[in-house]
This record gives structure tokens, C-alpha cells and sequence, in this order.
């Protein structure tokens, strides 16, 4: 069952959160659960830094000098994959 509550808003703003829940095509009370459930959702885990940092890491290769050979890899196995599909 769900509780009935009343809320105040602004007209203009009332108007525009209207347009926009009519945008959507759901009710303005949907809109306004939607709302309220979207910012009482469970906070994501911080991220720690370090996991973006250690993305660059690459383990010993040097895309620099290796990049022929990288992108030439990466095209022969998308023609592989396309000639498997075709198949």
C-alpha cells in the first residue's frame, strides 16, 4: 500500500516537472517516486585512484613501438571473426 503525501512546489517548476513526466508518459506521482527513489538509492563504493591509474600500466609493452603490429592483430581477427560469421 502506498502512503498518500502532499508536496508544495513552485508553479513554474510544478509545470515543467508536468511537461516532463507527460514527456516521458508516465504520471507526474510516478515521476516523483521515480525521483525520490533515484536519490535514496544505496551510494555507490568510492572508487580508488589507484584503479585508474593502473590502467596505463602495460606490463612491459611499448605501444609506441608496437603499434603496426598491434593494429594488424587487431584487423586480422576482426576479418577472422567476420569470415566466421559470413560462414
Amino acid at each position: 500500500m502506498m502512503a498518500r503525501t502532499q508536496v508544495s512546489l513552485e508553479p513554474e517548476l510544478q509545470r515543467r516537472a508536468r511537461e516532463r513526466a507527460a514527456q516521458l508518459g508516465i504520471s507526474f506521482a510516478e515521476y516523483v517516486r521515480r525521483l525520490v527513489d533515484q536519490d535514496l538509492l544505496e551510494p555507490k563504493q568510492p572508487v580508488s585512484p589507484t584503479l585508474v591509474l593502473r590502467l596505463g600500466r602495460s606490463g612491459g609493452s611499448d605501444i609506441a613501438r608496437e603499434k603496426d603490429e598491434a593494429i594488424a592483430s587487431a584487423i586480422e581477427a576482426h576479418r577472422r571473426r567476420r569470415s566466421r560469421e559470413a560462414s
